[in-house]
């Protein structure tokens, strides 16, 4: 009898993982904090690589459902000066490795895959604890306990796996996106809706930027991203939509009305989203009977990887213990090894390291040079 998966969470590594050992024949039951697979908005578009985050869908069996779920066209992306300016066009031919997807719908052909009662819901974690023999207890909000014979923690950032495992925390590293929507833009936000164009727009400067993409239809979906210490934004105080917006708009004065607009004409108030990460390279020693995938295992700010990452690390750690059926341990050695070597590599872009939002380079232009590899 294969060793029983007890999963954390019910992300999109979680489920990846899920599916996998599903497929493999092996016991599995997810733990979800959230309520329901409806309780919670899961978020906007995704662009999933094929390098990543599509061989973890290959793994699980689920690319044709992906591909009907793709939605046409969201690859082209913009580069433009702060002036407004469109410095750089890429169209969507078709042809490029990054199709966009809505997350929840992507989530829902992870959780429509699985057998009924995989997932638990609404069963909110409060502690781990190891009882020996590489089996663990974990407790939970409402007083309930499971006990593992294999704990995998796909808990995110905040993971009540990982102190199993590691001391290390999250800490803010300094900069976070201001998250803002608008609606029926190409009638009620024109001049957004014509400098973002079809797919995605960024924006770049040393410090900030402004980066938004179409969603389905012609919902607009913007991160304003600002290089400032937590109590920066402490100060402002985002019950108050308006004059929140105003406030984060100041921070781009003698920017594009165009871009502002997708600042000061949102129709949700804004949502403050701080970033995070575990210390670089973040590895463990081998603790028998848990591990960590996702951003438990290796948080980092935002660089459009995260989801991938997840999948790719739930797929792997499925096919390794599928491949070791009578020896856990050298299943969860393997996939460690390869996780630890992953955490290790730079985000790049054919080859070229990707600039950092404080970096000099953080510009369109020189961001253009590192798409095209010209001197611009």
């Amino acid at each position: 009898m294969r060793t029983p998966v007890t999963i954390i969470g019910a992300g999109l590594g979680g489920l990846t993982l899920a599916r996998v050992l599903h497929l493999h024949g092996i016991p599995v039951t997810v733990h979800e904090a959230e309520a329901s697979p409806t309780s919670r908005e899961q978020g906007g578009m995704l662009d999933i690589h094929d390098y990543n985050g599509q061989l973890a869908l290959e793994a699980a069996g689920l690319m044709d459902e992906f591909r009907a779920v793709v939605i046409e066209g969201r690859q082209a992306m913009r580069l433009v000066e702060r002036d407004g300016t469109v410095l750089h066009e890429m169209p969507d031919d078709g042809t490029g490795g990054r199709p966009e997807v809505r997350r929840g719908e992507l989530r829902r052909i992870l959780l429509d895959s699985l057998p009924a009662g995989t997932v638990r819901w609404g069963q909110k974690v409060d502690a781990a604890r190891a009882l020996g023999d590489g089996r663990h207890e974990v407790r939970f909000a409402d007083g309930s306990t499971v006990v593992s014979g294999l704990l995998v923690g796909a808990d995110g950032a905040w993971s009540r796996v990982r102190p199993l495992l590691s001391a290390a925390t999250p800490e803010y590293v300094g900069t976070s996106f201001v998250e803002t929507y608008l609606f029926d833009a190409d009638t009620r936000h024109a001049a957004a809706a014509r400098v973002v164009g079809g797919g995605s727009m960024i924006a770049p400067s040393p410090g900030q930027e402004i980066f938004a993409h179409r969603e389905a239809g012609d919902t607009l979906h913007a991160y304003v991203a600002l290089s400032r210490p937590q109590e920066w934004f402490a100060a402002i105080d985002f019950t108050d939509a308006p004059a929140a917006a105003e406030r984060i708009a100041r921070e781009f004065d003698g920017w594009a009305p165009e871009l502002t607009a997708l600042i000061t004409n949102a129709d949700v108030p804004p949502v403050l989203r701080p970033h995070h990460a575990l210390p670089a390279e973040h590895h463990w020693h081998r603790v028998p009977g848990v591990t960590l995938l996702g951003d438990a295992a290796h948080l980092a700010a935002p660089n459009g990887e995260g989801a991938n990452l997840a999948m790719l690390d739930g797929a792997e750690l499925g096919d390794a213990l599928a491949a070791h059926p009578d020896d856990t341990e050298a299943a969860l050695d393997a996939y460690e090894r390869a996780l630890f070597a992953r955490g290790a590599e730079p985000v790049t872009i054919d080859d070229a390291e990707v600039h950092g939002i404080d970096s000099e380079h953080n510009t369109a232009r020189a961001m253009l040079e590192l798409l095209t590899g010209q001197d611009h």
